[in-house]
This record gives structure tokens, C-alpha cells and sequence, in this order.
């Protein structure tokens, strides 16, 4: 099952399953409960944190759940905040992290390179836990429309339409 954020991020070929951490996870496991898929793929954008380049396709299959506040020391979790999945047929690129926020500070974001962190989405975190929950082999697919600079979101919105067609387009080659 190709799953995606849905609302100005939707896909023909892909069920809608809200934007953020919360709305993901909500409705991706009703449709567990449901419909029973024997695997999920998700779909959608991503900022990079310099390591990619816009446009660029990306698969993953691990991710985070890590602040900007944690990066400075300013916050801790007692979550385990990482998570990641074994699916066979997609390749593991870098590691995707995932906040309900977008970020735009890209001295503080660079941080996240070291650790094989490459870009950020705000529903793959979520889509691995519910995933890992259900016992049902993940992935994702992103295409970069953004840095994590002060200029983030007019760049997203200025790339978006061009990236779904280039991300339908890489999708549908790969016959998921």
C-alpha cells in the first residue's frame, strides 16, 4: 500500500494519511486495523540539511524523532527516538527526521549530518511506529523541495509541484 500526507501533498496512486505525527498515526492504523496491507510505502517531500540537493529521490527506511531543542541540550526524551525497518526492496539512504515543525535554522540543523540524518519529513517517524506496531515491512520515498534555511518554506512552495511529478514519475517506474 502506497501511503502519502495527503491535503496539497496527494498522489493519485496513494491513500491520504494527514500531515504531522499525530494525524499520521491516527489514521495509518485505523487503515492497519482495516484493511490488513502487507506492506506500506510512503511518499512525500522532504528539506534537506545540506548533505542533498532539490529534486533529489531518496529512499529510507529509518527515522528520528529528535527536536532542535535536543541538538543544543536543551531538552531530553525518555522515548526511544529512533526507529527503523528492514524492508528487502528499498534502499536505506539516510536517516529521515520527523517534528510536527519545519525547520529553519540551518547552522543548527547541519548538526544532524554527523549522525547519518540527512533530511527531515514530518510523517515518517509516525508511518515506521505504526508500521513496527503492525508488524508490517516500511519504507519511504522522498523527494528534497527545501533546505532547512530561512528560506524554506517559500522554496517549498515554489518546488512542490514540480517535485510530486518527479516523485509520481520515480514511483511509477519502480512498479511498487
Amino acid at each position: 500500500m502506497i501511503v502519502c500526507a495527503g491535503e496539497i501533498e496527494n498522489f493519485d496512486f496513494a491513500k491520504p494519511i494527514g500531515i504531522g505525527l499525530l494525524q499520521t498515526a491516527i489514521t495509518l492504523s485505523r487503515i492497519c486495523m482495516q484493511e490488513k496491507p502487507k506492506e506500506i510505502v510512503f511518499i512525500g517531500t522532504a528539506g534537506s540539511y545540506g548533505s542533498y540537493k532539490v529534486f533529489d529521490i531518496i529512499e529510507s527506511k529509518s527515522a528520528s524523532n529528535i527536536e532542535l531543542s535536543f541538538l543544543n541540550k536543551d531538552s531530553y526524551t525518555p522515548i526511544k527516538n529512533t526507529i527503523n525497518s528492514e524492508h528487502k526492496d528499498f534502499q536505506d539512504e539516510t536517516w529521515v527526521n520527523c517534528s510536527n515543525y519545519i525547520s529553519t535554522n540551518e547552522v543548527l540543523t547541519r548538526k544532524f549530518l554527523k549522525d547519518n540524518i540527512g533530511i527531515e519529513n514530518m510523517e515518517f517517524y509516525a508511518v515506521l511506529k505504526v508500521a513496527e506496531e503492525f508488524n508490517i515491512p516500511v519504507a519511504g520515498i522522498f523527494i528534497v523541495t527545501n533546505f532547512t534555511n530561512a528560506n524554506a518554506h517559500k522554496d517549498f512552495l515554489k518546488n512542490h509541484n514540480e517535485a510530486k511529478i518527479r516523485l509520481s514519475k520515480y514511483v511509477k517506474n519502480k512498479a511498487i
